[in-house]
């Protein structure tokens, strides 16, 4: 049926002199794919090509746009400048406002340490990128220029390198690209999210990459590998080397590097120091998260930790206690805290407007690509001044024939406008010639002067000559971008930062705590209360301290090295060691688990299962007269996982739930009071835990299963009644006999 459509009431003369206005308030319908087409998407190619993803040069535009204010500044060889000035200026630009601005000079600069190789020389508190709660301080208190490594970013951008383009209010042109001489995109590092999509490039060792991207040039199967064995990251931290992943992440662009902090034991103070972390994480998340497991008693070797971060660096100290190994708690520390971290890597650039996820060396051949055709415009640039040059110098040189001549034309022209042509006409030369030599002062107009200019001819031929053999030959050009990334990698290159260990030596074998075994009993009560009582105490005790309408549901004897695993009302369970609790006596109320186990709002425990083996079965009754047969090894996890959902199907309420090391008779009784006699051997056994089970018991309208439990021989007279030869069955009625026996209570 079409939507109706919806009219407005139009505005009356006398409402239009009120102030009505025509249309306001009318509701237009729109198809919301149009909507999304007009609206959303522009907006998401906009994010995608002029925010979040970098390009071939390495830049996002907010890069670009405030190192080319920076350099058009004269902030390359000249003194710092406040970087509000900066700030301000980069705004004819970059439209986001000031405090985008420097939040991106503040991540460039070599204040903050993000980048191997800043690209602001910075002055003042510029913040630090590993640490959450040093913040930068103002514009107008810090001061900043463009570091030396800038040099290489805008050699020869003036010389028609790159496209130049609009900015945004058509004021001012800005290069599209930066010339860098060397792969800046893989030498610092680069994170940004976009719409649908997202980039994250780790950085690289500058001279590895020069070597990486020379050999490349000169040989297209080089390995890549051998000249760049890996990522280097600013801050120090080390590489944990996985084949696998670095082959995959040269050849794709995706994949996750592990990081580990680096650290030094002080035995003189009996303390670690923590002297560089992930640059994946911050030192107060560390920190935290090692105070945290302290108070939760999972480390215990710990007596104190703190951020001595200073001057001379990244500093977090552990103080230990007594007696402890240090490399046995950093192993356990790298497993519990971010000390030990991933980078996830995804090598996503804008290549030709298109974004691309690319292994290295793709994105290296896509650089020389672009930087070929930088090298060949260059050339091309130089080419045609040095041609015009000559061109004028030819035109010179004739006049050097005769320049009596030609101050002759020149005086003898009635007309200003008159001495070009006949100049062109006594010389036959050209305009712009003839514009030449007529702007030549008085005091040039001598033999020794002009010669001086003709003899530059000869050097200007063969230059000319042999710019064009470079523009003619691709190799040539190769081999000048292989000798300025050789120089760059000399000049600018520094030492690797980052340690390779391989994935041998970085093994730890964590230390297993040995937790005491001994014969003990839980108790679990109806509202959720759990003891773990000794035999001895069990023996001293006597009745159980119990909440007002409470009681005890199940009792077991088990040991103290054992799992346990509590189902609740929320088709969830969770599981615990019984040596997370301690040991108590009947006295007390005991443990409450909700509480104990950290279950979610308004949820309760029902059931209790201990094990050591997840041997045996579980089974599932549920209202509506289903019953689900589970194993217990549906629930053993290889990890320490505390909390499995979908533990058992919610279509219908829980009636009841019940453990069995084996298949054995089990009594099914409804509401209406029939019973029914059932052998787990029928139910057929399901791996899936959220399995809605097998019908088991009819039952009749408004009625429901409501318990179950195990059969023990001699619970009824006539127990043949209550067994089916089928199931669903509705089962019997008690005889009078069964039905005073007191063996029907059912818990």
């Amino acid at each position: 049926m079409a939507p109706k459509k919806r009219t407005t009431k139009k505005a009356s003369g006398s409402e239009k002199a009120k102030g009505y206005i025509k249309g306001a308030g009318e509701v237009v319908e729109q198809p919301i794919v149009s909507t999304i087409r007009e609206n959303f998407m522009p907006y998401a190619m906009s994010v995608i090509m002029s925010r979040a993803i970098p390009e071939i040069d390495g830049f996002k535009p907010s890069h670009r746009k405030l190192l080319f204010t920076m350099y058009k500044m004269g902030l390359l060889n000249g003194a710092r400048t406040k970087s509000a000035n900066i700030v301000g200026a980069t705004m004819k630009l970059n439209p986001h406002g000031d405090a985008a601005i420097y939040d991106t000079m503040v991540r460039l600069s070599k204040g903050y340490e993000a980048l191997l190789h800043p690209y602001v020389d910075s002055k003042g508190n510029f913040g630090k990128f590993y640490s959450r709660d040093m913040a930068w301080a103002a514009s107008r208190y810090t001061e900043a220029k463009l570091a030396p490594i800038c040099t290489e970013l805008f050699r020869d951008i003036d010389k028609e390198t790159v496209d130049f383009v609009d900015n945004y209010d058509n004021t001012m042109k800005e290069p599209s690209l930066l010339p860098t001489t060397f792969p800046s995109v893989l030498v610092n590092a680069n994170t940004g999210i976009a719409v649908g999509m997202a980039s994250n490039i780790c950085s690289f060792n500058l001279k590895e990459i020069c070597d990486t991207t020379a050999a490349l040039i000169r040989d297209p199967d080089h390995d890549i590998k051998s000249t760049l064995p890996a990522p280097d990251f600013i801050g120090g931290c080390q590489i944990l080397y996985d084949e696998k992943v670095f082959d995959q992440v040269y050849e794709t662009g995706r994949g996750s590097i592990r990081l580990r902090a680096k650290y030094e034991y002080d035995k003189s103070a009996n303390c670690i120091d923590v002297l560089a972390i992930p640059s994946t994480t911050t030192c107060e998340v560390i920190i935290d998260k090692i105070i945290d497991l302290v108070k939760q008693g999972k480390v215990k070797e710990i007596s104190d930790v703190r951020d001595e971060t200073g001057l001379d660096g990244l500093k977090i100290t552990i103080d230990l206690k007594r007696g402890v190994d240090p490399d046995k708690l950093m192993a356990k520390l790298f497993k519990l805290t971010t000390l030990e971290d991933t980078y996830a890597c995804n090598f996503n650039v804008l290549i030709g407007g298109v974004p691309m996820v690319l292994g290295i060396k793709e994105l290296l051949e896509e650089w020389i690509a672009f930087r070929i055709e930088c090298v060949m415009r260059r050339t091309y640039y130089d080419r045609t001044k040095k041609a015009d040059r000559l061109h004028l110098l030819r035109g010179l040189e004739k006049i050097l024939l005769d320049i009596d001549k030609a101050i002759k034309i020149i005086r003898e022209t009635d007309e200003e406008v008159e001495v070009v042509p006949n100049l062109m006409i006594g010389f036959g030369i050209d305009q712009i010639q003839a514009e030449y030599v007529a702007e030549i002062k008085l005091r040039h107009l001598n033999r020794e002067y002009i010669l001086k200019r003709t003899q530059d001819i000869e050097d200007l031929e063969k230059e000319i000559a042999e710019l064009d053999a470079i523009l003619k030959s691709k190799a040539r050009v190769k081999t000048i971008i292989v000798k300025e990334l050789k120089a760059v990698g000399d000049k600018y290159g520094q030492p690797r930062r980052s340690m390779i260990i391989y994935e041998d030596t970085a093994k730890y074998e964590e230390e297993i705590e040995a937790v005491p075994d001994y014969p003990c009993t839980f108790f679990f009560t109806k509202e959720g209360y759990f003891k773990k009582i000794t035999p001895q105490s069990l023996r001293m005790s006597g009745a159980h301290k119990l909440k007002e309408g409470d009681e005890i549901t199940q009792e077991i004897e088990f040991s103290n090295n054992c799992d346990l695993l509590f189902f609740s009302d929320k088709a969830q369970v969770y599981k615990t060691k019984a040596s997370e609790f301690s040991d108590t006596k009947t006295s007390v109320l005991g443990d409450y688990v909700a509480a104990k186990l950290g279950m979610d709002e308004g949820e309760n425990a029902v059931y209790m299962i201990a094990t050591k083996d997840y041997k045996g079965i579980v089974l599932f009754g549920f209202e509506n007269g289903k019953v689900a047969k589970v194993p217990l090894e549906a629930y053993a996890t290889k990890n320490n996982r505390k909390k499995l959902t979908a533990a058992y199907s919610d279509k219908s309420p829980l009636a009841g739930v019940l453990y069995l090391l084996q298949d054995e008779e089990v009594l099914f009784r409804s509401s209406s009071g029939r019973m029914l006699l059932v052998h787990t051997g029928a139910l057929s056994l399901k791996t899936t835990r959220s399995t809605q089970g097998v019908a088991v018991l009819k039952l009749k309208k408004g009625h429901r299963l409501f318990g179950m439990q195990q059969y023990t021989e001699g619970m009824f007279l006539k127990p043949q009644r209550y067994r089916t030869r089928s199931l669903p069955a509705l089962g019997a009625l008690p005889s009078n006999e069964d039905s005073s026996n007191e063996q029907l209570s059912l818990i």
